[in-house]
């Protein structure tokens, strides 16, 4: 019996790929292509997304109980053997608590509305309940599956309460405890189930947690000193364009990704000196606040490298 070992840590510099990309040959090879061409490693795809839909054929018996799955990646295997072929490093992005599919399927599972029934957020999308620890077993079983494929990180995304919608209508089954404990818990959830998986366990985050110290979670739970010690690599998302006009006295933060990075590595970053997790920013690739060309890509690269060779910490890049 082979034993699967987790890969070698790597400098990731990766794409993000939908399932329907990552799933089409065609769009594959393309991807391919330029990853031989430039100073590209590894692509991020998508398996349980913004839906709640598990995006390949679930052998897990809940998933098929509850119908939850729906084959757009094709055979994973072999998409992924495909990949490492070319020395390309995979990694399984998995939403976590923003599953519109689960909270109606299993309503018991889900944050309930004052007014009655399912709350939802702004977009009409319900969510499960971060506090349910039967939400936790659900995902660990697709992230043990994931693993079993052949991925070589799990990167779990929304892994957080609510931040959108009417909140003061959202009924929590947790009561008056901290969001950040809750988070907190789940987080070593996921670093006691998965240890003995082939796999490296990512979190993604907001980028403001780079800047945010003490208790403050941002009334969404998320805090990095909760998630250093049980994770291995956390990505907050340092998107210029999501910072609000007048953050660091700029009326546009999109137009100076420079500046933005630049701020939010010298706050967070120290977070990480001595801890399990590295840090490892999303950074941003579209037309947002500005149009987001290769000098604009590149100057938040070169600003993460800078910093993270001035403090001698692991130099990790980038997702796109």
């Amino acid at each position: 019996m082979v034993v699967k070992t987790k890969p070698s840590q790597i400098i990731a510099k990766g794409l993000y790929l939908t399932a329907y990309s990552a799933g089409s040959a065609k769009k594959i090879d393309s991807i391919i292509d330029l990853i031989d061409k430039t100073e590209l490693n590894a692509v991020v795809i998508d398996i349980k997304d913004y839906s709640g839909i598990i995006l390949y054929d679930s052998k897990i018996k809940l998933v098929n109980d509850l119908k939850t799955d729906e084959n757009r990646l094709g055979d994973v295997k072999k998409l992924i053997e495909k990949l490492h072929a070319k020395n390309i490093y995979v990694i399984a992005r998995q939403t976590v608590f923003q599953d519109p599919v689960l909270a109606i399927k299993k309503p018991e599972w889900a944050i309930k509305n004052k007014s009655g029934g399912l709350w939802r957020d702004h977009k009409g999308l319900a969510w499960v309940d971060p506090s349910k620890k039967e939400v936790w077993a659900y995902n660990v079983a697709i992230a043990k599956e994931a693993a079993s494929f052949g991925f070589d990180e799990i990167n779990f995304d929304y892994v957080r309460f609510p931040s959108d919608g009417n909140m003061s209508q959202a009924v929590y089954a947790t009561g008056n405890e901290k969001k950040y404990l809750v988070m907190k818990n789940f987080y070593h959830f996921l670093n006691i189930k998965l240890s003995n998986e082939p796999v490296w366990i990512s979190l993604d985050m907001f980028g403001f947690v780079m800047e945010k110290n003490g208790e403050d979670d941002m009334r969404i739970g998320q805090r990095i000193a909760d998630a250093v010690d049980e994770v291995d690599y956390i990505s907050p998302m340092m998107y210029p364009s999501h910072y609000p006009a007048g953050h660091l006295g700029l009326k546009n933060p999109a137009q100076y990704p420079a500046k933005v990075i630049e701020n939010g590595m010298k706050l967070g970053a120290p977070k990480f000196v001595d801890k399990r997790a590295q840090v490892r920013p999303w950074i941003q690739a579209f037309n947002l606040g500005a149009v987001y060309d290769a000098q604009r890509i590149r100057a938040q690269i070169d600003e993460i490298d800078k910093f993270l060779e001035r403090h001698k910490l692991p130099k990790q890049n980038d997702k796109i």
